[in-house]
């Protein structure tokens, strides 16, 4: 199976794309076309690399320090299908997955009703980052996000409630990743010097 991508391989080593030291798979192609959008290069459905899955799946074998996947684009709902495949994958090696979409999870619902993998993509995110990139809403404080009205949803804990519940930084951040972080941290700030 072929996904569009952005960037040939995984970016690894990012710790601004979720929680923990994460791995993250920039699609390509993106229908909301925000104003002020920080990946504007991947809207286009044209541009990026077919890549195929089973590459994409290599790479996160290959992976040592990041405990997580996050997909984002460009709008991984854009390629459900292969994106379907690849955090099913990740999840079976042990990988959390966090998916950042423009859709926001009310729409999601509802495109679900004439796209039966919605909801077992839904199934393989653990965190998603919903609704589009509001410039008026900008914020410097928002965790995970580029504006206010854009949520970080416990995708699993939603899913079982029947309401949207939204992800507690607090209660997820446990002692071995916050010892991973601060190891990172340090042998970045040394390899600067």
């Amino acid at each position: 199976m072929k996904i569009r991508l952005a960037k040939n391989e995984l970016e690894r080593g990012s710790i601004v794309d979720g929680l923990g030291i994460r791995a993250v798979l920039w699609t390509q192609g993106c229908p909301h076309n925000c104003l002020g959008c920080h990946n504007p290069e991947t809207h286009s459905y044209d541009n990026g690399a077919l890549i195929n899955t089973s590459e994409i799946k290599k790479q996160l074998n290959s992976l040592d320090i990041e405990e997580g996947l996050t997909l984002s684009g460009g709008d991984p709902f854009e390629q459900i299908e292969a994106c379907l495949d690849i955090a099913k994958y990740s999840q079976s090696i042990g990988l959390n997955v966090w998916c950042y979409t423009g859709y926001t999870y009310e729409e999601l619902m509802k495109k679900s009703e004439t796209n039966p993998l919605i909801i077992p993509f839904l199934k393989e995110i653990d965190i998603l980052k919903d609704g589009r990139f509001i410039q008026k809403q900008k914020s410097l404080e928002t965790k995970f996000r580029g504006s206010k009205n854009q949520r970080l949803i416990d995708v699993k804990k939603t899913l079982k409630s029947k309401k949207i519940v939204l992800l507690q930084l607090e209660d997820k951040v446990d002692k071995k990743t916050k010892k991973k972080r601060e190891v990172y941290l340090w042998l970045l700030l040394h390899c600067l010097n």
